[in-house]
């Protein structure tokens, strides 16, 4: 081999490395999500914060939900940021759920995670960590998860979301303190199908249409939330 060819070479092989060493800081949630996070924190700086409030935490389906306006009659936080999966909600934890110390976490995930390959059952071991996290530390919780919605941008994805949300819904039923909200159904149309005048112009995220009725339906289930959560030890 020339000494050309082996210079080629070594070139070739520190790309490879440099770009898998790129690929792998984009997935680490510290490197990705920081700038977000203390944006948080800085706001918990400065302002005050219900106690034992309704934690909505996940990716951008909460983050554009206008949850305040949306659940007036309740302390609500929102702490969504797009494009997370369950894995960087876990990883951030501590200091965008555990610290509010929440009587109800309202969370929606899951989504982002099987877009990016993840399996039916990657989603549902990764949601089961979550809720042995929050439980750890806060054994009277309420978990709420919004059950990961069909939308015509990744309907070739339907199949494995609706494993994901079935193994979800039954692990569910076996907790009390924990709740299962099918958020699909009200967002397809006769056909079976993701309905479009729910969703806005990228087929992925809700327009208001599409928020009124997951306020609408999520609002009882919240109240049976609260309900239990006095009762029990």
């Amino acid at each position: 081999m020339t000494r050309r060819k082996i210079g080629l070479l070594v070139i070739l092989c520190s790309v490879v490395v440099l770009s898998a060493q790129d690929e792998l800081g984009a997935k680490d949630p510290a490197d990705r999500w920081e700038k977000t996070i203390r944006t948080f924190e800085d706001w918990d700086r400065k302002n005050t914060f219900p106690s034992e409030a309704i934690l909505f935490v996940g990716s951008s389906s909460i983050r554009m939900w206008p949850t305040r306006e949306s659940f007036k009659e309740f302390a609500v936080i929102n702490r969504g940021f797009g494009g997370s999966q369950i894995s960087d909600v876990i990883f951030f934890a501590q200091r965008i759920v555990l610290r509010y110390e929440p009587k109800v976490i309202v969370f929606y995930a899951g989504d982002n995670d099987i877009a990016a390959g993840e399996s039916a059952k990657q989603v549902f071991n990764d949601y089961q960590k979550f809720t042995r996290l929050v439980h750890e530390a806060l054994p009277r919780t309420r978990i709420i998860f919004i059950s990961i919605k069909p939308s015509g941008s990744r309907w070739s994805l339907w199949p494995v979301m609706n494993r994901a949300n079935m193994m979800i819904k039954a692990f569910s039923d076996k907790d009390r303190r924990l709740f299962y909200f099918d958020a699909a159904t009200p967002l397809l149309n006769s056909e079976g199908q993701p309905n479009f005048d729910l969703f806005l112009n990228d087929k992925l995220h809700l327009n208001s249409k599409g928020y009124e009725i997951w306020t609408r339906e999520l609002r009882p289930m919240i109240e049976k939330a609260l309900k239990p959560a006095k009762q029990e030890p």
